[in-house]
């Protein structure tokens, strides 16, 4: 007789990849309908459906499978938001994610032509693209959301555990974008004051978001390329959160962050793109930039680069971990001069 086979492994794991396109498909449609601005109080699928103009039972089936992956709470037969659903998924909620979340989604041709892309690479670049200035625009709306959504908070967390941060009296927000974390950052601090640096297109959204926040007497804009263009100097602190991947020389841009210190000033890089075990890790980031990468545009360096490139240039010390943050896994490295 034939014996079955001995299995010592779960496929669990396989099972769960193939749940995982539903999962976020539930979400992005979520935000897609504004299901989740209609359930911040107990509400019934027909009144849902009523509200958002959809058919009923098929409503009532996908508001079920939000509960599923818990999106939403179900009780006596009414829907509501789960609390994570209210703080993110809410258009209203001022720490609303669903713009950023639905412009990181997958690239459906990407993802249905990955056989091609991996027998013949990629395509030649498109003729046409959008407008640069309209592209870094919503950009800068885009991380906005994500440093609003707890992630400036997490970077002044960290900054105030630094010995030397009341003494701080001018820093610089390398590659700011929005500058919300800069503005976070002058904030926690009595006396200190900031400059957001990044691309001329940029800066003029970032005057907006200084005057939204009342930052502007104590927060000041410079706009140009940091590959080729002064930053400034007589800063007590630089911080470059996730802009590294733009130098196209690691260590002139390095180099011209140290000169920018003054003596005993603080270089604070927080970098999300650091590739570990031959970049096949962290999970996220490889498959965050898979489409990216299959196109051709390969971003990203390898954990420990950037340390590497402090020590290079001429700072004194540098210590480096990993760090926990909303946005992932995250590396830390601050250097001293």
């Amino acid at each position: 007789m034939k014996k079955l086979p001995e299995v010592t492994l779960s496929y669990e794991g396989l099972y769960q990849m193939l749940l995982a396109p539903i999962r976020s498909k539930l979400l992005l449609t979520g935000i897609e309908l504004n299901v989740f601005n209609v359930l911040s109080e107990p509400t019934s699928a027909e009144a849902v459906a009523k509200t958002l103009g959809t058919h009923p039972r098929n409503t009532r089936v996908f508001l079920d499978s939000l509960a599923a992956i818990d999106l939403l709470h179900k009780q006596k037969g009414r829907y509501r938001n789960s609390s994570i659903a209210e703080a993110f998924l809410v258009e209203t909620s001022p720490t609303f994610l669903g713009r950023i979340f639905t412009f990181m989604k997958p690239d459906d041709q990407v993802l249905q032509n990955l056989p091609q892309l991996v027998k013949e690479g990629p395509p030649p670049p498109p003729e046409t693209s959008p407008s640069s200035e309209e592209a870094l625009a919503r950009g800068v709306v885009l991380m906005a959301d994500i440093e609003r959504a707890g992630y400036a908070q997490e970077a002044v967390d960290i900054l105030l555990d630094l010995p030397e941060f009341p003494s701080f009296r001018k820093m610089l927000d390398l590659g700011g974008g929005p500058g919300l974390i800069g503005m976070a950052i002058v904030d926690a601090h009595p006396t200190m004051t900031g400059v957001i640096f990044d691309l001329p297109p940029v800066i003029e959204e970032t005057k907006k978001f200084l005057h939204e926040y009342e930052m502007e007497e104590r927060m000041d804009v410079l706009g140009g390329d940091f590959n080729q263009d002064s930053i400034g100097g007589g800063y007590d602190l630089v911080l470059a959160s996730g802009v590294l991947q733009f130098a196209t020389d690691i260590d002139a841009v390095v180099k011209k962050v140290y000169d920018a210190l003054n003596p005993r000033g603080v270089f604070v890089s927080l970098y999300p793109f650091g590739h570990t075990h031959e970049r096949t890790k962290p999970e996220s980031i490889v498959l965050s930039l898979l489409s990216m990468a299959l196109m051709g545009q390969e971003v990203g360096v390898n954990q420990g680069d950037i340390a590497t490139s402090m020590l290079r240039v001429g700072f004194t010390s540098v210590r480096s971990r990993t760090v926990d943050t909303f946005m992932g896994p995250m590396d830390l490295d601050i250097a001293r001069k």
